[in-house]
């Protein structure tokens, strides 16, 4: 079976991801969703959350550690195929362990994002399997990325 895990910070980021998840969970894909808080709209048994990370929070780098541990220990436990993702930071070390574990990687970059990449985007872009813009004006920023429309 097909494992995919979707993961993403809060906010507008979650928002899509929720739209990615109601489009695969009829479909015969184990799913792992992964995001900051645990208030969530969706209810799945493999939901797992990261604490929040705030780069302007004294205990930043605390946080981003324990994060950084949690998420090997998430795709040690999981071993998915594929992790999709619509950002933002907090996803980077759950992406990464990802990679090595010799998952797809599958980015979103920020609806918001009209006119400038996002800093995760720059540093997914280096690795991911496939990257997505939902603005065709963000092709100049990520020349091989995909333009298929917005999720919204």
């Amino acid at each position: 079976m097909r494992k995919i895990a979707l993961i993403s910070s809060t906010g507008g980021h979650w928002t899509q991801l929720s739209i990615l998840f109601n489009e695969l969970q009829n479909t015969k894909t184990e799913l792992q969703i992964v995001t900051e808080k645990n208030k969530s709209n969706i209810l799945n048994d493999n939901l797992l959350f990261l604490h929040q990370q705030d780069r302007k929070n004294k205990y930043f780098l605390a946080i981003f550690i324990l994060n950084i541990i949690k998420s090997l220990y998430y795709v040690i436990k999981f071993r998915p195929n594929y992790v999709i993702s619509t950002g933002a930071g907090v996803v980077i070390p759950y992406l990464v362990f990802s990679k090595i574990f010799g998952a797809k990687i599958i980015f979103i970059e920020s609806y918001a994002k009209i006119n400038s990449p996002t800093m995760t985007g720059k540093i997914v872009y280096k690795f991911a399997d496939e990257f997505f813009v939902q603005w065709p004006d963000m092709l100049k920023f990520y020349p091989k990325a995909y333009y298929k429309g917005s999720l919204y």
